[in-house]
């Protein structure tokens, strides 16, 4: 980045973003009921299909009006060429100078991705190809555990994005699974998460794959190093552990010191982002779990999301217009939380995923050129699956004094047709978002318990707590069913929300400084915490205090 020009004008500032404002002045008001009665074709219009994804935008505070504004103010941000840089490898994560390129470990397009002067895609189809290999050998039991029994179960041993991605394509996956290995997530750094994973597992029939990148992650080592322990305690021992540990890294000197053979270490790239690697070697206990060819197609929905938001024009490009409406409510209504609500109990781990994806990629409060934000960035996501919700915390949605954008997302077919479940599923959900749109208004209520016998006395109490605004604008993201394809294209399309959001907002969405600054305070609190005696102390009193709590029960034990 050359110092010596002038940053630009941040998107607070620009033109486009008054014209925007003195837009929502006028549409604040304008009710979404309404706008269904005045445009009988509202659903055609504001809908659109991409890569095997369905989105209907309809029931947003949105008019023509507003799709070119934002539009507009996309372009003025620079959105068009920042997609570019991002699928020619240029250096877009500026603060650690590099590329974020998760987008060529699905590249089918056969044209090359370069990087400091050299095509990557070489490496990453050999990746691939030895993925396949790995995979194949033990589905095929030609590589067996120590005692020469076919491995039944596979423990992936890593957090963040070498966890929520993976686990998430796993579950929402659960169909494809080879009825012959079950897969097991261990990452939290809690006793309980490990005892309650290994309980049940056999040593001779566990494969473990260990997924670091600096095989260093103090979460990830424990837990590997207690899983090793295991193994040796219960009939392994250290000749065989080459056949029952893998890793993901790019640290293989100590992979290999751990004792995990060089032939079953795969890399990763300092281009690819933690909550960007599902698409990698990381995805290793999918694969094993559903196969390679379900894994290409895993890599061919995000693919094809792919070039649809490199190719399609902004009005016209999902991933554009769900991140632009995210502004539109974080920034002009003030929206400060984001709910994603599946309705597939498959897709239960999605919230999650998108989470980390969202909140650690824009929950930043300066700019790329070190600007504090005079705006808010990245909204707080939450949600969970839909039909609990709606007896959970949908009444806030509907309600409460939160505003709360929703996302609702649900197949057309079930994997597992029961009677007329689904159709009650599907009915649930949309007669939420109908909800949501709609409301109950002061004289609906009114009218209601009058028909019920109320007097009015009590109707003037019991009426406005029945009564529900309406006007809360949500998604309906909807696909035909949940396969790999459209797994793979579901999260593409998110991660390229995510990405466009940060544009506008001009902050660097691929690093996380505060996530590192918890780490390095971590291993000071952590040696505190196992100190035999005091030492003058470096901690504010309330850590200092926690500390002491810590240090008095474990001497008592």
């Amino acid at each position: 980045m050359d110092r010596s020009v002038s940053p630009p004008l941040m998107f607070s500032d620009k033109p486009e973003f008054k014209a925007l404002s003195e837009h929502y002045d006028h549409i604040e008001s304008k009710r979404m009921d309404e706008c269904f009665d005045e445009e009988p074709n509202r659903f055609e219009h504001f809908s659109l299909s991409a890569a095997g994804l369905n989105l209907d935008y309809s029931k947003n505070r949105i008019s023509d009006e507003t799709i070119k504004l934002l539009v507009d103010l996309a372009e003025s941000c620079g959105l068009p060429s920042a997609i570019e840089a991002m699928f020619m490898g240029q250096k877009i994560n500026l603060s650690e100078n590099r590329p974020a390129l998760h987008t060529a470990l699905r590249n089918f397009s056969g044209e090359p991705v370069m990087v400091g002067g050299i095509d990557v895609m070489p490496e990453v189809k050999s990746t691939l190809n030895r993925m396949e290999a790995f995979c194949w050998s033990i589905r095929t039991q030609q590589w067996r555990g120590f005692s020469n029994k076919p491995f039944t179960d596979v423990v992936s041993i890593g957090i963040g994005g070498s966890f929520l991605g993976p686990k998430l394509a796993s579950e929402a996956l659960k169909p494809y699974w080879s009825r012959k290995i079950n897969c097991h997530y261990l990452s939290n750094i809690d006793g309980s998460d490990l005892t309650e994973t290994l309980q049940g597992l056999s040593p001779e029939t566990t494969l473990f794959i260990v997924q670091s990148k600096s095989f260093g992650t103090q979460e990830t080592l424990k837990n590997a190093t207690a899983c090793r322990d295991w193994f040796l305690d219960n009939g392994g021992c250290e000749a065989e552990l080459a056949r029952h540990f893998a890793a993901v890294t790019a640290n293989v000197e100590k992979a290999q010191s751990f004792g995990i053979d060089a032939k079953n270490i795969f890399p990763m790239w300092d281009w690819v982002g933690g909550r960007y690697s599902l698409w990698s070697a990381i995805g290793l206990p999918l694969m094993l779990t559903i196969g390679f060819e379900n894994f290409r197609q895993l890599l061919q929905g995000a693919h094809a999301m792919d070039e649809h938001f490199r190719n399609a024009p902004l009005d016209q490009n999902m991933p554009v217009l769900l991140g632009l409406l995210g502004v539109w409510y974080n920034n002009f209504f003030d929206a400060q939380s984001h709910a994603i609500l599946p309705y597939d109990h498959y897709l239960r781990g999605l919230p999650s995923h998108i989470q980390q994806l969202d909140m650690e990629s824009n929950g930043k409060s300066v700019d790329i050129h070190g600007r504090p934000l005079p705006f808010h960035s990245g909204p707080i996501i939450w949600g969970g699956v839909g039909s609990n919700g709606q007896h959970a915390y949908h009444q806030l949605l509907h309600q409460g004094t939160q505003f709360a954008p929703c996302d609702f997302i649900i197949p057309l077919m079930s994997h597992n047709a029961v009677g007329d479940f689904h159709a009650l599923l599907v009915s649930n959900c949309l007669s939420q978002s109908q909800a949501l749109m709609k409301g109950k208004s002061l004289e609906q209520a009114k009218t209601e318990l009058l028909a019920q016998g109320k007097t009015e006395e009590e109707i003037s109490v019991l009426a406005p707590q029945r009564a529900i605004a309406g006007n809360r604008p949500s998604n309906t993201i909807y696909f035909d069913k949940s396969t790999p394809h459209v797994i793979g294209a579901l999260i593409a399309m998110y991660e390229h929300k995510v990405f466009v959001q940060g544009q506008i907002w001009g902050v660097n969405s691929f690093d996380q400084w505060g996530v590192e600054l918890g780490k390095q305070l971590g291993n000071k609190v952590h040696s505190a915490l196992l100190a035999c005696h005091d030492e003058a102390s470096e901690f504010d009193s309330s850590t200092q205090g926690l500390i002491n709590a810590f240090r008095s029960m474990k001497n008592k034990l």
